[in-house]
């Protein structure tokens, strides 16, 4: 018979599955929720449904929104000529953290992977194809982490947009071999962002 009663231990499961919890911390947070006063706990669990229904790609760049047109698509402050390609909506919070880059994104949703069978195919590139075709755009920024996976969807977005009469600049020094975007400190991605370099898929 285990410690906790099968119900709880259910909410424990649960709480371990979420990244960064371990059993420990997963328990923890089950107890605490036993603790909350049941009105809080019903505007937790609400609060939950609403984002499942409610957080859906934006319609521009698939940055994750509640409406058709994330806030940073929709500020005309910043330069929508300069996009940064990154490969999830993680990545976006991590660079805006920064503070320095004014341009707008483009979400990719994935990566290519050919140990999981994914292709280019996979990549969500419709609505940045159609903004660069329309001449909207002048440099896109790759910002693909750079493991296996990374560099792969990078060198097939240069050979993809070399001939489009943008500037392709690849994300610079400060961003270590293998890093995930999430993971690097604000610091080395402020760098990054101002290091960046002209990409092709001869040069990287």
């Amino acid at each position: 018979m285990g410690l906790f009663p099968d119900t709880l231990e259910i909410l424990i499961k649960h709480f371990e599955r979420l990244p960064g919890i371990g059993r420990r911390s997963a328990e923890r947070c089950a107890l605490y929720i036993l603790e909350m006063p049941p009105k809080d706990v019903q505007g937790f669990s609400q609060a939950l449904v609403n984002a499942l229904q409610r957080i859906k790609p934006c319609q521009r760049c698939n940055n994750i929104t509640d409406r058709q047109i994330c806030s940073i698509c929709e500020d005309s402050s910043r330069d929508h000529s300069l996009v940064c390609i990154v490969e999830e909506p993680k990545d976006v919070f991590a660079l805006e953290k920064t503070g320095k880059f004014k341009g707008v994104y483009h979400v990719l949703l994935g990566t290519i992977d050919p140990l999981e069978s994914k292709g280019p195919q996979s990549l969500h590139l419709r609505q940045l194809l159609n903004r660069i075709d329309k001449g909207e755009i002048k440099e896109v920024i790759i910002a693909t982490d750079s493991d296996a996976q990374g560099e792969a969807t990078a060198a097939y977005l240069a050979d993809l947009f070399k001939d489009k009469g943008v500037l392709l600049t690849r994300i610079g020094l400060g961003v270590p071999m293998g890093a995930d975007l999430e993971l690097v400190d604000i610091f080395s991605l402020s760098k990054a962002l101002e290091n960046r370099k002209p990409f092709s898929p001869n040069n990287q």
